[in-house]
């Protein structure tokens, strides 16, 4: 158990008590799994890149395991558009990179971008730091369990389009699996759920998470589905 200061300046445990008994698969990939498994882009041994966390945030729905998601607005700069976990760069009240820091700014990016309580978040697990090239970032995923879920959704237009949750059910169908392609021809996981196209450094994680896990299911990686499926 470790311990780090939530966006509030109080305590937050890092802890893996009284967890619900379906994320047991979770936790025991969090444990077992290495940064190579997750991504082929690790952060560069120069220790260029900005140090950024994500909040891998699970709930409990009226289908069961979800996850939150989010929508980026179409006018920023870096992912316009994207669905993606809550989270961002660390800023510097949030800490040491290499230490507590990306548990507090996943808190605190999550509560500034979707509204939610941090206070009924519990986190109970952290996976090796990766790295995205087009942006630069350098992201650290913190897992957490919606212990008390509380109201959430756009808090600033400009930032996030949306707020929504997806069920676990949805996102291990194979009807909602394929591959996308991007225009430069590069394929990656991705997931067709709540009317959006989930793909890049989220959908990598959660395809990642649901093999090591064992919850995926057999899918049709031939599948393929450009980025503007939606149009």
């Amino acid at each position: 158990m470790t311990r780090a200061s939530d966006t509030h300046g109080g305590p937050v445990t890092v802890s893996r008590a009284g967890l619900p008994e379906w994320l047991e698969p979770v936790v025991r990939a969090v444990e077992t799994v290495e940064p190579r498994q997750l991504s082929r882009f690790l952060p560069p041994e120069d220790g260029a890149g900005r140090q950024s966390a994500v909040l891998i945030l699970f709930g409990e729905g009226e289908r069961g395991p979800e996850l939150l998601l989010m929508e980026r607005a179409s006018s920023l700069r870096s992912h316009a558009g994207q669905p993606s976990f809550p989270g961002g760069a660390l800023d510097p009240e949030d800490g040491d990179p290499y230490g507590d820091g990306p548990l507090r700014a996943a808190l605190r990016e999550a509560e500034e971008e979707t509204g939610l309580d941090p206070a009924g978040v519990q986190l109970f697990g952290v996976l090796p730091k990766l790295y995205i090239p087009v942006s630069g970032f350098v992201v650290t995923p913190c897992l957490g369990w919606w212990r008390e879920p509380s109201p959430v959704g756009v808090v600033d237009p400009a930032e996030t389009a949306r707020v929504f949750t997806v069920p676990v059910a949805d996102l291990t169908d194979p009807a909602n699996r394929a591959m996308a392609v991007h225009p430069s021809g590069h394929r990656g996981a991705a997931f067709t759920v709540a009317s959006a196209l989930v793909w890049g450094f989220t959908a990598g994680l959660i395809d990642r998470l649901l093999h090591y896990a064992g919850w995926e299911l057999p899918w049709d990686r031939e599948k393929l589905v450009p980025l503007d499926w939606r149009s």
